[in-house]
């Protein structure tokens, strides 16, 4: 079974906060309490407050690095669009195209067309297939689009290997 791309991502970052954590935030921890009194020690309390914030990302990236694991890339669809597709779009109104990446949270990125699968454009996309027509409501009114293209996961994953 293939990872999804994003976990490795998050597992380099995850390296790094736990090496800040291990080794830069001690030795700021230690260099700060040699200026003395802790009660008024700005340094020390910026050094306690990086610590804490550190050791809650290491929180957050292991749980989200567990969660990803966890979804089986077999089960995601391989004839419409689903989690990691990459969809191409008509506005039936304007024939201008568009193409949209469908992504997780941390990979959002709207002007690059990488969009979360619970956005309302990525939400209207899933499941659809190659001519299905997509109606969606955004608060700057109705888009109406054909989809012309899909590539779903499989495909992206099977073409970064070869």
């Amino acid at each position: 079974m293939d990872e999804l791309p994003i976990i490795n991502e998050l597992k380099e970052e995850l390296k790094k906060v736990e090496r800040e954590l291990r080794v830069d935030c001690p030795l700021e921890l230690r260099t700060a309490a040699a200026h003395g009194d802790l009660s008024e020690n700005a340094e020390y309390d910026a050094a306690k407050q990086r610590q804490s914030f550190l050791q809650a990302r290491a929180g957050q990236l292991s749980s989200r690095i567990t969660m990803l694991s966890s979804i089986n890339i077999d089960d995601i669809p391989r004839d419409r669009a689903g989690f990691g597709s990459q969809i191409g779009l008509i506005d039936t109104n304007t024939d201008a195209e568009v193409g949209y990446e469908l992504v997780t949270p941390e990979e959002v990125d709207p002007r690059n067309g990488k969009i979360s699968v619970s956005s309302p454009i990525g939400s209207a996309l899933l499941n659809k297939s190659v001519g299905d027509e997509v109606v969606i409501n955004l608060p700057t009114g109705v888009k109406e689009y054909e989809v012309v293209e899909i590539k779903t996961l499989h495909e992206v994953l099977s073409r970064g290997k070869g």
